[in-house]
């Protein structure tokens, strides 16, 4: 039974076009996340609870 030469192989290691491609997509990608929206939300309720004090 052969042993692997964990070093050797690591030397050898060439990482995935696809997976460097798709870090680099995900990365240079504005996202939202829940927490904008909740933000988003937030500001828009604290917004329209101003118009509706106005008006009254």
């Amino acid at each position: 039974m052969q042993m692997i030469d964990y070093d050797e192989e690591l030397k050898k290691f060439e990482p995935c076009l696809d997976v460097t491609e798709a870090e680099s997509a995900i990365y240079d990608r504005e996202l939202t996340d829940i927490l904008d929206i909740l933000k988003d939300l937030s500001r828009d309720v604290r917004q329209s609870n101003g118009r509706r004090r106005r008006s009254e």
